[in-house]
């Protein structure tokens, strides 16, 4: 690949936007991270992917290092159609309505 044709990083104050904006979403949701297999799916999907730029292993659509924004369950690729998504998050009280809504047959 020439030169001309490497994927081009936004600017910096973009790459410091979006990456503020993945981070507090992360920290939001209390840090979760995905599971190994699909950390490497989401790796392997980068990996193919025309706005990688291989030399830091950044996305050129927004600019995060792909090792940190690939590992975050509550980020997404940016490119469209998305290449991965962010996977759900129950929350603590969504998993005790979830619980409070089975019901339970007596052992008789």
């Amino acid at each position: 690949m020439s030169e001309e044709e490497k994927p081009k990083l936004p600017s910096f104050a973009t790459m410091a936007k979006n990456f503020a904006i993945d981070l507090a979403k992360y920290i939001k949701e209390g840090a979760p991270n995905v599971s190994a297999k699909s950390y490497q799916a989401r790796l392997d999907a980068c990996k193919e992917c025309p706005f990688l730029v291989k030399t830091n292993m950044r996305c050129g659509k927004c600019g995060c290092l792909i090792e940190h924004k690939a590992r975050w369950k509550t980020t997404n690729c940016p490119d469209k159609p998305s290449r991965w998504k962010p996977e759900v998050i129950v929350t603590k009280s969504e998993h005790e309505q979830k619980r409070n809504n089975t019901t339970y047959r007596d052992k008789a």
